[in-house]
């Protein structure tokens, strides 16, 4: 049993205190269904269930993916457009959108964004990380290393990384001086 902060017993869900959670769950975080399942779970685990029928959260989370609550192609989209301002690219965002369970034509948007905006997408990182042209100073191998790693692990695409990592401090670089 989980406490409160005045070490008061908090008490069970039933059906109605499940959907009044699930309100406002929705209408404070936008979500996926994947993600709005687990939660759910979560909380009958963490406070238990006083009803006499069992909780069907999937019935749940279909009524409000129905009433648009909860609807998975806008948060992948939204989820896309917010990695890009970030400076992460079309790898990352695959496994944001797998990690919240979005699959199939919900996904689409989504990649398409990015892969239209890979090298905007790029440039923010490499200006928000100061690599390449946004640098203060030259890199030295072992930091263009470096560098690299972090591309990548941002999930960016290893050509255009290597393009920004090679170029020197002000070089003014395009989308179409990439190979």
């Amino acid at each position: 049993m989980r406490y409160n902060s005045q070490t008061k017993d908090i008490p069970p869900l039933n059906s109605a205190k499940l959907r009044a959670l699930t309100l406002y769950y929705v209408g404070r975080y936008a979500t996926s269904r994947k993600k709005l399942k687990q939660y759910l779970e979560r909380k009958v685990r963490e406070r238990g269930w006083d009803d006499e029928n069992q909780p069907d959260i999937a019935a749940l989370v279909e009524e409000f993916a129905s009433l648009s609550y909860v609807d998975d192609a806008f948060f992948a989209a939204h989820k896309a457009r917010a990695l890009l301002n970030r400076g992460y690219g079309l790898k990352r965002l695959e496994q944001e959108i797998y990690a919240s369970g979005i699959e199939g034509e919900d996904q689409d948007e989504a990649i398409r964004i990015l892969r239209d905006n890979q090298w905007q997408a790029a440039d923010n990182f490499a200006r928000k990380k100061r690599i390449g042209p946004y640098a203060n100073a030259s890199a030295s191998r072992e930091d263009k290393q470096k560098q690299l790693g972090a591309f990548l692990r941002a999930g960016h695409d290893i050509k255009i990384a290597q393009k920004f990592i090679q170029a020197e401090i002000d070089d003014i670089l395009d989308w179409d001086d990439f190979p």
